[in-house]
């Protein structure tokens, strides 16, 4: 017969079992690599077009793997791309601050041939795309780059990176309407706030009125003054983060010092 159990034994501690770390969720900018021929392009090797062409053809190789279906994710940082044999050259990254004028588009894209955004950088092998996005007459500070992950997370509301912009309105609000639109107000998608918002200087018709937002929906902030009786006469956007706009005059871009980097990463949590 097995001996009873003594009662003083004490029973061996057993180590809580670790979980694994959450799964990247999908809407996150680290959750799943880069379309290969995103890749391709971006590091100068032609349009999204022609990089497909070169994947179809059997020109490309994944670690020493010939790859030619459209699509397949791929790191650079820890995968061996190759075409034609030849190792993809290291993407560097760049970045840019530009100050946009009225008329010129945000868009990469625009079947109408206006001014481009991207267009006042300077033209190099780097593929560039806007940090968000300012409407057609919207003016003032945009960002360029080249850094997918960087961009994704300055524009993701999880990250609430600040927007400042200088507002010229008709007439003069009120306090009232300014303690509204800190309260919110009900647009048609969703219901928006202003975290901050302030008087800057007062004309005969107009206000000129200074707007934190973090947040970036189609002309929110165009939508959000005429909820209140008050329209945009000039809408100029003057930081985004820690990126200031500063003397940069309309129309130029210049390349982002290695402190606003640093401090655009650190905002965005990298």
């Amino acid at each position: 017969m097995p001996s009873p159990r003594d009662p003083k034994k004490k029973r061996p501690v057993r180590k809580p079992r670790r979980r694994p770390p959450p799964a990247a969720r999908p809407d996150s900018p680290d959750a799943r690599p880069d379309r290969l021929q995103k890749v391709l392009a971006a590091a100068g090797l032609g349009s999204r077009r022609q990089c497909e062409e070169l994947i179809v053809t059997g020109r490309v190789e994944i670690d020493r793997r010939v790859v030619t279906e459209l699509g397949t994710r791929v790191d650079p940082q820890t995968q061996e791309i190759r075409v034609d044999g030849d190792l993809l050259p290291a993407m560097r990254h760049v970045y840019f601050a530009v100050n946009k004028p009225d008329g010129v588009i945000s868009t990469s894209r625009d079947p109408s041939g206006r001014p481009r955004v991207i267009d006042l950088a300077p033209q190099g092998n780097a593929r560039l795309f806007t940090v968000g996005r300012l409407d057609l007459h919207s003016e003032g500070l945009i960002l360029l780059t080249n850094d997918g992950e960087l961009a994704n997370r300055l524009t993701h509301p999880r990250y609430g990176i600040q927007k400042t912009y200088r507002v010229m309105v008709a007439g003069e609000p009120t306090r009232d309407m300014l303690a509204q639109l800190r309260r919110g107000i009900r647009l048609a998608e969703a219901w928006v706030r202003v975290p901050e918002v302030k008087i800057r200087s007062k004309q005969k018709k107009s206000t000129v009125l200074e707007m934190v937002l973090d947040e970036g929906r189609n002309r929110e902030i165009r939508r959000v003054l005429a909820k209140v009786g008050h329209k945009v006469l000039r809408l100029v956007r003057v930081s985004v983060g820690p990126v200031r706009l500063g003397n940069l005059a309309p129309g130029e871009c210049r390349p982002l010092g290695r402190q606003e980097i640093q401090a655009l990463r650190k905002a965005a949590g990298m």
